[in-house]
């Protein structure tokens, strides 16, 4: 039997001035009243999370924007035990940084992987500037087929907004994506912008920030697909 209350984590730190902090409730509670579920989410601190102790008792986790966190490893910690025991896990600009970031270091062994905006001259900085800064810009972006966020919108184009100036660097992009960690979006000019990760129920991470549409009054479809992997994983 499909749950019917569930229970969200959001990593980050919360800032109410943020309008992706503004917008991911808004997001949830549209997408629990399309599927007629309820959603409980609670905000978790990157400085709290100094073990996993916090992270039981969540259907799903949403790293959400507004990075550099306040602790960086608090981050990490929650995004690796969304990805190693399988919990729904969605991730948004800052979220998608740090999901890249927690593979690297985690899955793929590189100790030395790093944020290039917290570490400019590290050899090893897996996340880098963007070429062009992405902030409060909208571009489109085309799908993987059969991929999970494919699945989730129906459709292989988007057009989606950004507040992002740091991506994937594209130095790492091909060791990066050689195993389970596959490409899932790209914007006009083909540049990364959607990964995810196979041999998981949903572990989809984005550059945009698709929860804006709710401050519209349009029902994101990442939102929806969270918790409906959340509902699968609990049924």
């Amino acid at each position: 039997m499909k749950a019917t209350t569930l229970h969200i984590a959001l990593i980050g730190d919360h800032d109410p001035s943020v309008t992706a902090h503004q917008a991911i409730p808004l997001a949830l509670k549209l997408a629990a009243e399309a599927l007629g579920v309820t959603v409980h989410f609670q905000w978790l601190d990157t400085d709290t999370l100094t073990s996993t102790a916090p992270l039981h008792g969540f259907d799903g986790f949403w790293c959400v924007p507004a990075s550099p966190y306040r602790d960086t490893d608090g981050a990490l910690r929650a995004i690796r035990f969304a990805r190693e025991q399988k919990h729904p896990f969605l991730g948004t600009c800052g979220g998608f940084q740090h999901a890249v970031l927690e593979y690297a270091r985690n899955a793929l062994g590189w100790a030395d992987a790093e944020h290039g905006e917290l570490a400019p001259d590290a050899k090893r900085a897996v996340i880098a500037p963007l070429t062009c800064a992405l902030v409060e810009a909208i571009d489109t972006v085309r799908l993987a087929p059969y991929t999970r966020i494919a699945e989730a919108y129906g459709t292989l184009d988007l057009h989606e907004g950004y507040r992002c100036r740091y991506g994937m660097n594209p130095e790492f992009t091909a060791a990066l994506l050689e195993g389970d960690l596959i490409p899932s979006g790209h914007d006009s000019a083909g540049d990364l912008r959607a990964v995810e990760l196979l041999d998981h129920p949903f572990f989809v991470a984005t550059l945009f920030q698709p929860e804006r549409t709710a401050l519209k009054g349009i029902t994101p479809p990442l939102a929806i697909a969270l918790l409906k992997a959340c509902q699968a994983v609990s049924a």
